[in-house]
């Protein structure tokens, strides 16, 4: 009895351990890498949101066959009985009703509403685009600063191993090992923290590209470490002359897809006061078909037959004139007027904001490229062969180098919000690259 129970946890126990393997497999599996433009590839054909968005257009391409439809006619049968059908005659026929001036209005509307759903998703796949860049831009961001983190920790490590060799030989105090193992403690818990903000970055790269699958990472960026330039992020150089605001502002106001958008809301307002309006028109009704009479019901006592049409006004506006559903639409054009407006306004403060943001940034980058970069690792160079021959002390040393991590650090940064302050202004000029009358920027 407790063979056969040891038996049955052992195997249990083993499976446990296949399936736990499995995860861990699973787990460390590598991530595929993608370059930037495979990047965006995907996630156009995988966003679940850019999907619904597709069939929202497709609805108002449909809708338009529906607001053109003619309507059903009408069967009528009248059979009277007994002596109430004394000469009346059994009739049966069509009756269909004919709008005047409706469906001609009701179909230029479904047109304007197409035509929206066609900006909105352009707007759409445009601004995932976008979500993509930025996703990229800040996973290769968080990649290169942990590398320098990581750059530096191995460095301190090597003046810990420094400072112990010194120490043995005599030639300097336990305080500098002590001050060492500090400082490699310290870039250890910021090394930590920089793996912790990869996997997060990880996390909304795979959020954006592929909203089917969350429940692990499956794609990383191609990019290792930041170049010159994103060669697929089309990003000027730093040193680049941007065009003027105002020229910049001028083609902005005709390509924003918002303000395109604003524009369509203006013509479905109005058409749909059209459709409201015609509300009021008389519609006609048209009847026709067969009637007979038999030997016993006619008067005369033969059979009696023949077609019959007619026709009749109905839905006459006499009780009800639609009033109210006419203000409101007109209300509603004079609300899409105004929105029109405040859409412009805030895009160019939007676009300015994003320009001076941009500018800002290239600035700084330059200060880096320029003023701090050329000299730090040479100064590091030195400091180091100045300590390890007993010129310079240990303290001096892991100032300096604290410098020199914080320049590098801060040069990530510094190139990472170029990127993404460019693709902020990519975002207010609703443009994919920056195009000026005469190159592209």
């Amino acid at each position: 009895m407790i063979q056969e129970e040891l038996g049955r946890m052992k195997k249990i126990l083993i499976t446990l351990l296949i399936l736990l393997g499995g995860q861990i497999c699973l787990a460390d599996s590598p991530a595929e890498k993608l370059s930037l433009n495979e990047a965006v590839e995907l996630a156009v054909k995988n966003n679940i949101d850019f999907q619904t968005n597709k069939l929202d257009t497709e609805i108002a391409k449909n809708n338009i066959k529906t607001a053109n439809r003619l309507q059903n006619p009408d069967f009528d049968v009248f059979y009277n009985f007994g002596s109430a059908g004394k000469g009346n005659p059994q009739l049966f026929g069509l009756t269909e009703t004919i709008e005047i001036a409706k469906r001609g209005a009701r179909k230029k509307l479904a047109k304007a509403n197409y035509e929206l759903a066609k900006e909105n998703l352009k707007y759409y796949e445009f601004d995932l685009k976008m979500d993509v860049r930025e996703a990229y831009v800040n996973l290769v961001a968080s990649k290169s600063i942990l590398k320098s983190l990581q750059d530096q920790q191995k460095l301190l490590q090597e003046l810990l191993t420094i400072a112990k060799k010194r120490y043995q030989a005599g030639a300097s105090p336990e305080m500098d090992v002590i001050q060492a193992e500090i400082a490699l403690n310290q870039m250890t818990t910021q090394v930590n923290t920089a793996k912790v903000n990869v996997k997060s970055a990880m996390f909304e790269f795979n959020k954006v590209i592929n909203s089917k699958d969350k429940s692990y990472i499956k794609f990383d960026s191609a990019d290792e470490l930041f170049k010159d330039n994103f060669i697929d992020l089309a990003t000027p150089k730093p040193t680049t002359q941007m065009p003027d605001f105002d020229s910049i502002a001028e083609d902005s106001v005709k390509n924003r897809f918002d303000i395109k958008i604003a524009k369509h809301q203006i013509d479905i307002a109005e058409k749909n006061l059209k459709v409201v309006a015609r509300q009021r028109i008389p519609d006609i009704e048209i009847q026709g078909g067969y009637g007979y009479q038999t030997k016993g019901m006619s008067d005369d006592g033969r059979f009696k037959s023949g077609a019959y049409a007619g026709a009749s006004l109905v839905n006459i506006p006499l009780l009800y004139a639609y009033r109210p559903e006419i203000k409101n639409a007109k209300l509603e054009v004079e609300k899409a007027e105004l929105n029109y407006i405040s859409t412009q306004n805030k895009a160019l403060k939007d676009l300015n904001s994003a320009y001076e943001k941009f500018v800002t940034a290239q600035m700084n980058l330059n200060y880096y490229n320029d003023k701090l970069l050329k000299n730090s690792e040479e100064m590091i160079r030195v400091s180091k062969r100045s300590y390890e021959v007993g010129k310079s002390n240990l303290t001096t040393l892991i100032v300096m180098e604290q410098s020199y991590k914080s320049i590098i650090v801060g040069y990530t940064y510094a190139l990472a919000e170029y990127y993404n302050s460019w693709i902020d202004f990519l975002r207010e000029v609703n443009q994919e690259e920056l195009k000026s009358d005469y190159e592209t920027i």
